[in-house]
């Protein structure tokens, strides 16, 4: 299998519930200010919300081949990735730091990070975010473990 990238002429879809509001809005603009089109899913302010009400729309977004990845982001990352993963089509993998988010992409096939924002900074989840949109998934050897993850 040739390595795979994001199609980046495609939207990058993203959401977040309250505690990872104000996160949502720095990565949003840091994306846009570097000319990349976001569709925001919300929330879209810190009041309390469920995070499931927002990782369904972006995954579903990511999964119907409209976005081309998804970024959701919540206090731990935990709440949003168990829910991404309910998808058939999603891969999300939690991220706290480049070399994970780098290994979600090039071993996992990710396609939906999520960002726990009670843990990193807003730097690095920028970062993060730039080093998954520009990792290749790697296949080889890592394509037929990533087959076996959907439960067909």
């Amino acid at each position: 299998m040739e390595q795979t990238t994001f199609d980046l002429a495609l939207p990058i879809a993203i959401g977040s519930d309250h505690a990872g509001f104000e996160y949502k809005e720095e990565v949003i603009s840091y994306l846009e200010g570097k000319g990349i089109t976001v569709k925001d899913f919300g929330t879209h302010s810190a009041d309390s919300v469920d995070y499931p009400d927002f990782a369904h729309p972006v995954s579903s977004a990511v999964e119907d081949g409209t976005h081309a990845f998804g970024i959701l982001i919540c206090g731990s990352a935990n709440g949003v990735a168990i829910t991404a993963n309910k998808h058939q089509g999603i891969r999300a993998a939690i991220c706290w730091g480049d070399e994970l988010a780098r290994l979600a992409r090039s071993h996992n096939d990710a396609n939906v990070i999520c960002i726990p924002a009670r843990f990193v900074s807003v730097p690095t989840a920028t970062e993060m975010v730039d080093i998954f949109a520009a990792t290749p998934f790697e296949g080889g050897r890592h394509e037929n473990r990533v087959k076996k993850i959907a439960c067909m």
